[in-house]
């Protein structure tokens, strides 16, 4: 068992580690029924990464809950645990014996098709298990996921394959929620805890161009190589009216001067849900900001700080993010938009591994344009509901509760964000949040007609 003292007393930093591990995808590996080891280095590497988070975390932190959409630190780890002993073990290791009979219940997020779960929203409540025991409940789960992966056969591998790809990038999913629900937590801390030292990506963002694209019937969607969600099938073909995007995303200093002309202000420029929300949730500015003796601050990871113009605004809602759009007198654009304006474009950025865990000002050394920032700093908001493609089924059993159950009231966003492993971003993922969601990494790009 993992013990919360051996967490502190690591000797690497998380960014150290983080950017140490070995890449996970090597999961695309395993997806063609490989069985030269990549099943268990990509496992490893993902749960070493996740640990790797908690570092510098103290015991009290791990059960913190802040509002509903969030979750304990204790309660990702858990989870995760809980997703490979359930879709994993259970199923395809003989003789294997759960580690607690309720952690069935207390760890299952949304699944009817597994049983009943604990309330979300009294996820806070669970002080006990105790970190060192879900640590422990993760080193049982390892121990008998490794002892599954090295003794089955090439034939069983190729049958478990769905169940572990699937199970590390939920588990990369739930890093980023990790970081992202400890943020919104600590935000309300007078103290600003540091989870640590800011890492400023010194320079400036490159000045906004328009790129136009012609119109015409395009082909958007998983094309069946590598991972992928089954929500981003099936391959199809979707008529793209001409457009322009803009080459990067909008800075904080354009969101600045939305604001000061009265932006929060004027309901014309809002969506009528949007100004409900506007107005019952006190929306004034994005999350994370506030104004002290003329002056702008922002909370991040890394504790309080002067706001920088430059940097990519981040924490807006859908909502705020076409009422900004509206007064720059453009748009957002649709995810086939973006997904065909990025089928060019290698992926680079800002991510994870960087340890900056904050939006940058300047682009990556990978991030080569015309357009910039396009995966990495923020996840960028969509003018698409989130519903299925043409011809989309979900999976049958409860894993197709995954991702299909969600489609109404939410919207698309793509690319990637500062707190997303590089190995889980891709041009055709569809992340997905309802409109008034603020405490992730989201911020926006623009898009308009050709002219």
């Amino acid at each position: 068992m993992r013990s919360l003292s051996s967490i502190h007393e690591a000797e690497a930093s998380p960014a150290t580690r983080l950017a140490t591990s070995p890449p996970v995808p090597g999961v695309a590996r395993v997806g063609s029924g490989s069985a030269d080891g990549a099943f268990e280095d990509a496992y490893r590497t993902v749960r070493r990464c996740t640990e790797a988070l908690c570092e510098p975390l103290a015991s009290e932190d791990y059960v913190l809950q802040s509002m509903p959409d969030a979750s304990p630190v204790k309660w990702h780890l858990a989870h995760t645990a809980w997703f490979f002993e359930t879709f994993l073990l259970v199923p395809h290791l003989p003789g294997y014996r759960p580690f607690h009979p309720q952690f069935r219940f207390l760890f299952n997020s949304y699944y009817q098709g597994v049983g009943p779960c604990w309330p979300r929203l009294q996820r806070g409540l669970l002080s006990r298990p105790t970190a060192t025991e879900v640590f422990g409940y993760r080193a049982y789960v390892d121990k008998h996921v490794v002892c599954l992966l090295r003794e089955a056969s090439t034939e069983a591998l190729r049958q478990i394959a769905t169940a572990v790809i699937l199970g590390v990038h939920h588990e990369q999913q739930h890093q980023e929620l990790i970081l992202t629900d400890l943020k919104h937590a600590w935000a309300a801390n007078p103290l600003h805890p540091v989870y640590r030292e800011v890492l400023l990506q010194e320079g400036m963002p490159p000045r906004r161009s328009w790129l136009a694209f012609p119109p015409g019937l395009e082909w958007i969607g998983h094309e069946g190589c590598g991972f992928a969600f089954d929500n981003e099938s099936p391959h199809h073909r979707t008529w793209l009216n001409g457009f322009q995007l803009a080459s990067r995303l909008v800075t904080n200093a354009e969101y600045l001067a939305f604001i000061s002309d009265g932006g929060y202000d004027r309901p014309e420029l809002w969506l009528t849900d949007g100004w409900v929300a506007r107005q019952t949730q006190g929306w004034e500015a994005p999350l994370y900001w506030a104004e002290h003796g003329g002056e702008w601050f922002i909370t991040t990871l890394a504790g309080l700080r002067r706001l920088r113009p430059d940097e990519p605004v981040c924490h807006v809602s859908y909502y705020e993010s076409d009422a900004f759009a509206r007064w720059a007198g453009a748009r957002l654009p649709t995810e086939a938009e973006w997904e065909i304006a990025a089928s060019s474009v290698p992926l680079g950025g800002h991510f994870l591994e960087g340890g900056h865990l904050h939006p940058a000002a300047s682009t990556a050394a990978d991030d080569s344009g015309p357009l910039y920032q396009l995966y990495g700093d923020v996840w960028q908001w969509t003018a698409s509901p989130y519903i299925g493609y043409p011809g989309y089924r979900a999976p049958a059993g409860a894993l197709g509760e995954y991702n299909g159950k969600f489609m109404c009231n939410q919207f698309v966003l793509r690319g990637a964000s500062c707190a997303t492993p590089r190995s889980h971003a891709r041009k055709t993922y569809r992340n997905f949040f309802p409109p008034d969601a603020r405490w992730q990494f989201s911020g926006l790009r623009l898009a308009k007609e050709i002219a």
